[in-house]
């Protein structure tokens, strides 16, 4: 077949949530959009977050690759279902079907499992000359003459991320440069921790870009975008001694930018790293406290504890820098009380805004493994896998009283007091994510009840 034009589609959030306001693309698609307009196609980015998709180009298309994680498959899966209906092959790849691609080949031609940058290119060459066979594209899942689905063998995880081009956002459909600008300089995770599927998706080892490459592009974005960038590492500060080298590189070449990044607690032992994140231009450190209780931390395998959490909080603060607190409620050993304390306790602390994410077993993980061999799984709606909705059985409280309670502290977090706390200092910018913050808590809430009652959960 001959293809011309390429369409890719990252299925939006399927609710409201705290950052709905500030909708950032998950990189893949738009790096693989970078990748195949490099080649000679006609490629355009569509995110569904960000803006609505042209459908008159995307039904226009040779070919379509439809990205998603678990809460947006079910909306994958009829955009999959419509444009397989028009005749045109579909492509599947992301975290929900490189987990479950048996269920994804229902909606699509082909998936491609973990990291696609190679078996995308290999696959539209068989589909465009024949060549290479299908049976040695690593990482695809496909059906066979017979009906039947084959899995080849996975890929090998790309060590030479400076091979990849820097991801050109511009092919984003009615990406505007007021939105908040994505970068990734890094992949993997060594940690374990049971409810996240980082290393099923790209490996327990960490693999970096060249500090020279990251200031290239760091530089680049800050000429193009004056907007906040967001490093969506998992852990910006993995190798300290290399995000010093580009923090200190950012300073000596004048890279001026406002900047946010993940972390972990550990940032806080490095005084010299906080000051030069302060001094280059960081913002927010988005930082993964999960919980407030000790058996917690240590049935998620944080590897630290709750004097590590007020240390990292005092420190962080003490730099001027901005903390953004992701707690992860409904463990075995969590109750009522856990969940009440950690609103205490972000308030009490100072920290500048949360999420109270409910704890949700995600395919590939060990946790969904475990509650899908204990019967504890409510159902498989996977667009109620959001993190903001109790799809398990937990062990110390109802269903319903997990989803009630996380909700009702969020509530009580972004209050009218936190909001008039700040426009007391005029401080406008936290005024308005309180704002915002009470009005996607209350939608929420009236949403939860909802769920609650149709899905007969109690």
């Amino acid at each position: 077949m001959v293809i011309k034009r390429v369409s890719f589609i990252e299925a939006g959030s399927p609710g409201l949530h705290i950052f709905s306001k500030f909708p950032i693309p998950r990189l893949g698609a738009v790096l693989l959009s970078t990748i195949l307009r490099a080649r000679g196609y006609e490629v355009k980015a569509f995110i569904e977050d960000i803006a609505e998709p042209d459908w008159s180009f995307i039904e226009s298309s040779d070919i379509v690759c439809i990205s998603t994680i678990t809460s947006t498959a079910i909306k994958a899966y009829g955009m999959g279902e419509r444009l397989k209906a028009l005749g045109i092959p579909v492509i599947m790849g992301g975290a929900h079907p490189t987990f479950l691609p048996d269920e994804s080949l229902k909606y699509a031609d082909f998936v491609i499992r973990g990291e696609g940058e190679h078996s995308l290119v290999e696959l539209l060459e068989y589909m465009e000359k024949g060549t290479p066979a299908l049976t040695g594209i690593k990482g695809l899942s496909y059906r066979d003459r017979d009906g039947r689905n084959v899995h080849n063998p996975s890929r090998e995880f790309i060590e030479d991320l400076d091979s990849l081009p820097e991801p050109d956002l511009s092919l984003v459909h009615n990406w505007n440069l007021s939105n908040t600008y994505p970068v990734s300089t890094s992949r993997g995770c060594p940690y374990n921790c049971k409810f996240c599927s980082v290393i099923q998706m790209f490996g327990r080892s960490y693999r970096f870009k060249s500090v020279e490459a990251t200031l290239k592009e760091l530089q680049y974005v800050a000429s193009v975008s004056k907007a906040t960038k967001f490093i969506v590492d998992d852990n910006f500060t993995a190798n300290k001694r290399r995000t010093k080298e580009i923090l200190r590189g950012m300073i000596a070449e004048g890279i001026k930018t406002r900047w946010s990044a993940q972390v972990r607690t550990d940032v806080a032992r490095d005084p010299e790293l906080l000051r030069l994140m302060a001094d280059s231009g960081c913002h927010t450190l988005y930082i993964g406290f999960e919980s407030i209780n000790a058996g917690t931390l240590e049935a998620y395998n944080k590897k630290q504890g709750l004097e590590d959490i007020i240390s990292c909080i005092r420190t962080v603060k003490d730099h001027g820098i901005h903390i953004h607190g992701m707690f992860v409620l409904g463990a075995d050993t969590d109750d009522v009380e856990t969940i009440r304390g950690t609103a205490d306790f972000a308030t009490g602390h100072g920290i500048d805004t949360v999420q109270f994410l409910i704890l949700t077993p995600l395919p590939g993980t060990p946790f969904f493994h475990d509650m899908m061999e204990s019967g504890r799984l409510l159902h498989t709606d996977w667009s109620k896998y959001d993190v903001q909705h109790v799809v398990f059985k937990p062990l110390l409280m109802s269903p319903a009283t997990l989803q009630v309670e996380t909700f009702r502290e969020m509530a009580r977090f972004y209050s009218w007091r936190y909001i008039f706390r700040h426009l007391a200092r005029l401080d406008f910018h936290y005024a308005a994510i309180g704002i915002f913050g009470k009005t996607a808590v209350h939608k929420s809430m009236k949403a939860s009840s909802a769920y609650l009652q149709e899905a007969n959960i109690q």
